[in-house]
């Protein structure tokens, strides 16, 4: 893909949570400017309307294969099911499994089946949601494989350096594969038909892997995720590295934009995103600002009093990343007591929550699971692990005062409720999980199923840890 197209080494996701992420990616809007669509578990805003429901209203046949944007509800005025990714093929399945974890799902099988249905006359879109790598993985699948420990030549800053959490990550490197042989496969069958070369293929994440501090935070691990475009009859100068900066809202305009069809005509909301065409033909615009991108995140899984969230809004610019913490108080992850449920279950979370025991390892729960102070601020260039926080650090006041100012004129112009006093409308908006209100019924002994734990991930006894308890670590960065 790279090595014919274009490889993007900074691209991000604005919101590191499936759902929010997915919903930035088929609407070109951030986060924050999709009233419930903001949240994991939504109910789905009747007025966003997605550039694949465009495309199949200018005649495109579209269709999908896997996880499209979820979880959540959405529907039309009328009440009926909308197809925000398109019409499902999902009928072929595999009858032999690699592991215990991987889905069913013959990716590359249901888009050979959409591709002989086709009408050649029109174009088509696909959206191929591979549900690997998500959790759960099955652990020790990777030996099976002939994964060896030793291929993990590092392991980040942030989780404990054991062979359990390098299984773990080479049990995840079987699921990247899997994706990535699917990918291989769709690309052969464009090939056969003889369309490969006039089809545009972009293959993106919507967060950064499954591990504690990563995924449903906003780190840079958290919302770095790679990309690759390729467009062998279009892309000039193949085989380019892009180290600007991109975000999710960037696909939707751009894939318009190919299409020839303009969003805001066919009743998308404003789109916030800007087309790469213009980085796909060389001709960079010089009027689009590529120097920065703005993350964030309101609800994601529910495991907090009165299901609220933990709302952050972030910026990544200039080699730094800067965040605000808007309700420093809450837990991060979840609350201990009902098993820090915005962090998946894995032997890699339930590592570093015993990591607490041992004074000398007890700063990687903090990282992951401790509380944290109102702005943080790191130089991602000589840190990209994000430990060090440098925004209450003198030398580093005004670069951290400058990132405030910033990003909050920039959240003003794009309306977001949070910066207007009115950010409360993220925790009152439905969940409509079945573990909705889950920290309460929990509380009140309803057995629900955890919400990303295991049992032995509760920890009622840390409740009593507050801010003044969070990371301090000696930064060395000069």
């Amino acid at each position: 893909m790279a090595k014919d197209g274009i490889l993007f080494n900074n691209m991000f996701t604005c919101n590191a949570k499936s759902a929010p992420s997915r919903a930035t990616i088929i609407t070109g809007r951030n986060s924050w400017q999709l009233d419930e669509a903001c949240n994991h578990w939504p109910q789905f805003p009747v007025k966003y309307k997605t550039f694949v429901e465009v495309l199949e209203e200018n005649d495109y046949y579209v269709g999908i294969t896997g996880k499209g944007w979820s979880p959540g509800i959405a529907l039309d005025i009328n009440g009926n099911k909308r197809e925000l990714t398109g019409p499902r093929w999902d009928k072929c399945k595999f009858t032999k499994f690699k592991t215990k974890a991987i889905s069913k799902l013959d990716y590359a099988a249901n888009f050979t089946d959409f591709l002989a249905s086709w009408d050649r006359s029109k174009p088509f879109s696909f959206w191929y949601g591979c549900h690997e790598p998500h959790r759960g993985f099955e652990y020790g699948a990777s030996v099976r494989y002939g994964k060896r420990l030793e291929e993990i030549d590092s392991v980040p800053g942030y989780l404990p350096d054991n062979n359990i959490i390098r299984r773990d990550l080479l049990d995840y490197a079987i699921e990247v594969e899997h994706f990535d042989e699917h990918i291989g496969l769709m690309l052969q069958a464009l090939e056969e038909i003889g369309e490969l070369d006039n089809t545009v293929v972009i293959i993106t994440s919507d967060h950064g892997m499954s591990f504690p501090r990563i995924k449903g935070q906003a780190y840079f691990d958290s919302n770095h995720i790679p990309m690759a475009i390729m467009w062998k009859n279009g892309i000039k100068n193949p085989g380019r590295v892009e180290d600007d900066y991109f975000s999710t809202i960037d696909i939707a305009p751009t894939i318009l934009e190919l299409a020839g069809v303009s969003g805001e005509k066919e009743g998308m909301a404003p789109i916030t995103g800007h087309s790469m065409v213009d980085v796909m033909k060389n001709k960079k615009k010089a009027d689009i600002d590529r120097g920065f991108v703005m993350i964030g995140k309101e609800r994601h899984d529910v495991g907090r009093p009165n299901d609220w969230g933990y709302p952050i809004r972030g910026i990544i610019r200039g080699g730094y990343l800067y965040l605000r913490n808007f309700e420093p108080e809450r837990w991060p992850a979840g609350n201990p007591e009902t098993g820090y449920s915005n962090v998946d279950a894995s032997p890699s979370k339930t590592e570093t929550i015993q990591a607490r025991r041992k004074s000398e390892t007890e700063y990687l729960w903090k990282l992951s699971f401790g509380k944290r102070l109102a702005e943080e601020l790191y130089n991602i260039m000589d840190d990209s692990y994000c430990i060090y926080n440098l925004a209450d650090k003198q030398e580093y006041r005004s670069i951290n005062g400058n990132f405030r100012k910033y990003i909050f004129s920039k959240l003003v112009e794009q309306g977001d409720p949070r910066v207007f006093g009115f950010g409360e409308i993220f925790d009152i908006y439905s969940n409509v999980s079945p573990r909705n209100n889950y920290y309460t019924r929990w509380k009140n002994g309803e057995k629900i199923n955890p919400v990303g734990a295991v049992l032995t991930d509760f920890e009622p006894w840390a409740t009593g840890l507050g801010v003044s308890d969070t990371l301090l670590l000696v930064n060395p960065l000069k």
